[in-house]
């Protein structure tokens, strides 16, 4: 946990980013019935069923002191789909930065060892070179700020069912789009400092020899 709280405890740095990573399944979600239009004095009205289209798996991006956000939905959550990504982020998103100082969870796929299933071996290991991996401790999600940023996604643009991936992709990326121009950062406050007094359960406690 320390070791994340450290992290966001850096300055500002363009050379060195801090970015956080997060992905979430998505369910798309279709109509059974048309809904019924909105009139005056009354909301539009969907029916409670629904029809199952599969699911999708979207990822986040998000440079909390930079305020740059990034987006994508992908069929499926296997290493190769990570491993673009990560590709993605360091070649598009930061070509000109040292380091990628990346924080995410410790899920199976998030591992270097993703990025040798999809690249030949010497651009795999160019990739894994320009990253500093910091992973959030089991349990400690709420560390990520990516989790965060998809929980606001979430709120303001997930609120209806969306059946099909083309149409969410379009949503996303529209969003997205609001997010960079407003240039949205995230002061992060919680420091080491405060959580070994809040979370002073969470340390072992040490007695001095009599």
């Amino acid at each position: 946990m320390e070791d994340i709280l450290d992290v966001y405890e850096l300055p500002y740095d363009e050379k060195y980013p801090v970015v956080c990573m997060d992905e979430k399944p998505y369910q798309l979600l279709g109509e059974a019935r048309e809904p019924l239009p909105m009139i005056p004095g009354s909301s539009r009205k969907t029916d409670s069923e629904y029809v199952r289209n599969g699911t999708v798996s979207i990822f986040a991006f998000v440079e909390p002191l930079g305020g740059v956000h990034h987006v994508s939905v992908r069929e499926h959550r296997a290493a190769v789909d990570w491993a673009e990504e990560i590709r993605y982020l360091a070649d598009i998103m930061y070509p000109d930065a040292e380091k990628i100082i990346l924080v995410m969870d410790n899920l199976n796929t998030h591992k270097p060892a993703s990025l040798y299933k999809r690249y030949p071996p010497e651009e795999a290991r160019r990739i894994i070179k320009k990253l500093e991996i910091h992973y959030t401790p089991k349990h400690g999600s709420w560390l990520d700020i990516a989790e965060i940023e998809l929980n606001v996604m979430t709120r303001q643009c997930l609120s209806r069912r969306i059946a099909e991936i083309g149409l969410l992709r379009k949503e996303l990326s529209v969003w997205e789009a609001k997010r960079n121009t407003a240039a949205a950062k995230v002061n992060w406050q919680f420091r080491t400092s405060d959580a070994r007094i809040k979370l002073s359960s969470l340390y072992p406690v040490f007695t001095t020899a009599s």
